[in-house]
Order: structure tokens, then C-alpha cells, then sequence
């Protein structure tokens, strides 16, 4: 292919690799309507250094822990029961620390949970805030998470796997 030929095609390609970020939190009048959860449920664990901003209490930049970024960048969950399971596993809890970049000033988080692919809403609450928590699900799956705390609302999703198993239907 010629050089020439090559820059006329160069903005097809690249017009193929262009994204658009939706925003981040939903509106508060419909949470099932907003571009956030209409997009699809893809967790993404990190296990690069933790934000300056979350680390306070770990040795170090946090370096291959897991945790799960909320959208907006708003808080962040620690995932210290990894994987996360449902039913619970055995051997281990479904352990998050919940840890927010936005200020805190009190009340309690609450969590309300869609099962991607289906109607299945559940709530959970962390008395007091952000903080150290266990959050069960009751199926596995890919959850997408809505958190409100302290006049505050953000979105992620989190995957919960059936104990022993290796990957997760919907």
C-alpha cells in the first residue's frame, strides 16, 4: 500500500476507535434510565497503586491489591474477599473496603444492586459510611452497584462468581 493510500484510510480507522463517556451518575428522578446503566456491565479490577487519596492504612502505594473504581472516580472498593462469590464461599467473605475520594460527612452507604440481563434489584446499607463492609448478592453474575452517601452518587460494577467456579452465566 502506498503512503498515500495509507493517510486517505487513516481517518476511517481512526473514526472506528473514537468513544464517547457517558455520564457517570444517574439522574435522580430514573436510576434505570441513565446512560450509566444502560451501558454494558463490565467490571474492571485494578491492581496497579491504589490513588494517593485511598491509601491512607496500607503499606506502601497499595500496590497488587484489588479494587474496583467507581465511574465518576468518586469512591473506590477495595476487594479483600477475592473473588467476590454467590452464595457466599466457604472459605472466605465477600469482604470490600469502601473508601471515597469525595467528603464524607456522615450517614450511612446505601447500595442498590441490578443483576445484568435481569430485573433483579436487591439493597444493601453500610451503617456509617464508607468503611469496611460484607456485601452478599444473592446470585452470581455481573452487578451494577448505584452508591449514595453523604449527598453523593456514583455507579460500578462488581462480578460475583459461583464458589469453585471459573466463570460466571448470566
Amino acid at each position: 500500500m502506498t503512503p498515500r493510500a495509507l493517510l486517505l484510510l487513516l481517518p476511517l480507522l481512526l473514526a472506528g476507535c473514537t468513544t464517547s463517556r457517558q455520564p457517570s451518575s444517574p439522574s435522580p428522578a430514573s436510576p434505570s434510565a441513565s446512560p450509566a446503566s444502560a451501558a454494558p456491565c463490565r467490571p474492571v479490577v485494578r491492581t496497579d497503586a491504589l490513588p494517593t487519596w485511598a491509601r491512607a492504612g496500607f503499606t506502601g502505594d497499595g500496590d497488587g491489591i484489588p479494587y474496583v473504581m467507581s465511574r465518576a472516580g468518586d469512591i473506590l472498593g477495595v476487594l479483600f474477599g477475592t473473588p467476590l462469590n454467590a452464595p457466599p464461599a466457604p472459605d472466605h467473605n465477600n469482604k470490600i473496603l469502601w473508601v471515597s475520594h469525595a467528603p464524607v460527612s456522615g450517614g450511612d452507604l446505601l447500595i442498590t444492586a441490578k443483576r445484568d440481563g435481569t430485573t433483579d434489584t436487591v439493597e444493601r446499607k453500610v451503617t456509617g459510611g464508607p468503611g469496611p463492609s460484607i456485601v452478599d448478592l444473592p446470585e452470581a453474575g455481573c452487578w451494577r452497584l448505584t452508591l449514595r452517601w453523604s449527598g453523593h452518587t456514583d455507579t460500578m460494577d462488581l462480578l460475583y462468581a459461583r464458589p469453585g467456579s471459573a466463570g460466571v452465566t448470566r
